[in-house]
């Protein structure tokens, strides 16, 4: 009885998703990248029932914020044989003495997460030991803070282009896939745009501009539930979505989601982890914005 009311409600929830992330995508001015969002449904703290659930009814792209937890979904014999074509999305902070860990997960398909040359090199010779005679790159995104915040991770916007050429000149087993940002919570959109989204958008043209990329091949990871959609509309290819479609988050022991801990100040728990008030109010707040097209 359990798993057929589970089964429903994700399915509804993550059609309700879908439909509002190919609305929001259709509301973008013509000036942007024609390039079709993503989602990634984030299924962090949540059983692999609902992940295959959300798999059975479409989707293929999920995020995981700790590696511990990632590694241990990703080989779990339920999602092994039921999601043969799944694709995991890291999303959270990444510490050097997990990296290995990290890229052996099955069906890693993109960092999001890296947010240092120090990290991407790291990154680089892992990927390169083992892929052992593959030649399949990993992909990456860098993740810059846009707002500023302590408690937040992310390169400075100001190193942008040069991590970004690092990357590109010296990480040869990477990708570079595009940039990401968590951004501040709480931004009241009726003041206009997203900052931190407008921030990322700039950071791009400067990435492209300098290393004679296209728009186009330079993707844009921002938005999340209470804000996707605005996201969507001033040019993110990429959304991370969770709550909604899978419901909020329980955390009975949060020590078991960091099982190693860093000596520094946690940052501020996810904006994944609001009401679903919140997502609704801001979801009206977004249905009047008039968008930018920067």
């Amino acid at each position: 009885m359990w798993k057929a009311a589970m089964s429903e409600e994700v399915g509804k929830a993550l059609q309700s998703v879908v439909e509002r992330v190919n609305q929001a995508a259709a509301r973008r001015p013509k000036s942007l990248p024609a390039v079709p969002p993503r989602l990634v449904a984030v299924s962090k703290t949540k059983p692999p029932d609902m992940v295959v659930e959300a798999y059975r009814q479409g989707q293929r792209n999920f995020g995981e914020n700790y590696v511990n937890e990632l590694v241990d979904k990703a080989s779990d014999p339920l999602i092994l044989s039921s999601c043969p074509d799944i694709k995991w999305h890291f999303i959270g902070h990444l510490q050097k003495n997990n990296v290995n860990k990290l890229l052996g997960v099955p069906n890693l398909f993109l960092v999001e997460t890296v947010d240092s040359m120090k990290l991407a090199d790291r990154v680089n010779t892992s990927w390169q030991r083992l892929r052992g005679s593959s030649t399949q790159r990993l992909k990456i995104m860098v993740q810059i803070n846009t707002s500023g915040e302590q408690s937040k991770h992310g390169l400075p916007p100001e190193e942008t282009v040069t991590t970004v050429k690092h990357i590109v000149s010296q990480c040869s087993a990477l990708t570079f896939s595009g940039l990401m940002t968590i951004g501040r919570y709480g931004y009241d959109l009726s003041l206009g745009p997203n900052p931190d989204f407008q921030m990322l958008l700039s950071r791009r043209q400067e990435v492209c501009d300098s290393l004679k990329l296209p728009l186009e091949e330079v993707e844009l990871s921002m938005g999340m539930s209470t804000d996707f959609e605005h996201a969507i509309e001033v040019g993110s290819t990429n959304v991370r979505v969770g709550s909604i479609i899978f419901g909020n988050r329980e955390y009975p022991n949060s020590a078991a989601n960091t099982p190693n801990p860093s000596p520094n100040p946690s940052p501020a728990p996810s904006p994944e982890k609001t009401s679903k008030t919140v997502s609704e109010e801001a979801a009206k707040k977004m249905q009047h914005l008039t968008v930018s097209g920067q």
